[in-house]
C-alpha cells in the first residue's frame, strides 16, 4: 500500500510558489480517516496530528472545526491561515498528509479475496481485481459492474474483462473513486 504525500507551507499573504502549485494542482482530495500533520511555526502547542472524522471535519485549537473532506491540503492551509490570523500575526502554517486512509474501494462477488481495499493511491478496475486475487473460474467476466454513488444516485458502470484481455475497449478500465464497489457476478 503506497502513501500519497502532499504539503504546503506559506506565510499569510505570500503568493504560492509556482513549483508548489504544479505539485498540488491535481490535488488529492481529503476524506474521512485521512491523517494530517498540521504545524504552526514557532508554536509547539499548535503542532499536532489530526484525523479527519467521519463527518469530514477535524478540530484544531483556537479555530474549532475545519471542513476537510473533499478539500486539498492547500485549501486546509489557507483556511487555517485565515482563521489563525485573528490570534497570531502572519502565521506560518504547514499541512501535510501523513496517512491516506480514506481511499477505499470494494470488490465483491466471484473473486478470490473479496473485501475492502485501502489502496492509498488511485486504482483502476484491473488493479482492484488484481488486489482481490483475480476472478474465480466461474466469474461472469463480461458482466462486471462498478457501482458508484453520484449525488445520492447509484450508477452501474459496465466492465467487460474479456474485452480488456483481448486489448479492446481499454477506456472502460476507469480509475475508481473512493467508495466504488466492483461487483463480479
Amino acid at each position: 500500500m503506497g502513501v500519497m504525500m502532499a504539503a504546503a507551507t506559506v506565510h499569510a499573504g505570500d503568493a504560492v510558489p509556482a513549483s508548489l502549485v504544479s505539485q498540488l494542482e491535481p490535488g488529492y482530495r481529503l476524506g474521512a480517516e485521512d491523517v494530517l500533520l498540521v504545524s504552526v511555526w514557532k508554536d509547539e502547542q499548535l503542532t499536532r496530528e489530526v484525523v479527519v472524522r467521519p463527518d469530514g471535519m477535524f478540530s484544531f485549537p483556537l479555530v474549532g472545526d475545519i471542513q476537510a473532506e473533499n478539500q486539498t491540503v492547500e485549501d486546509i492551509r489557507g483556511d487555517l491561515v485565515r482563521r489563525l490570523t485573528k490570534y497570531i500575526p502572519n502565521p506560518n502554517v504547514s499541512v501535510a498528509v501523513t496517512k491516506v486512509a480514506s481511499y477505499k474501494v470494494y470488490v465483491v462477488g466471484r473473486v478470490n479475496k473479496p473485501g475492502e481495499y485501502v489502496t492509498g493511491h488511485y486504482t483502476d478496475v484491473l488493479q482492484a481485481l488484481s488486489l482481490a486475487g483475480g476472478l474465480t473460474p466461474f466469474a461472469g467476466e463480461n458482466d462486471i459492474k462498478v457501482m458508484r454513488r453520484v449525488r445520492g444516485e447509484q450508477q452501474a458502470i459496465p466492465f467487460r474483462y474479456g474485452d480488456i484481455r483481448k486489448g479492446r475497449d481499454l477506456e472502460q478500465n476507469i480509475v475508481l473513486q473512493r467508495g466504488d464497489v466492483v461487483m463480479v457476478p
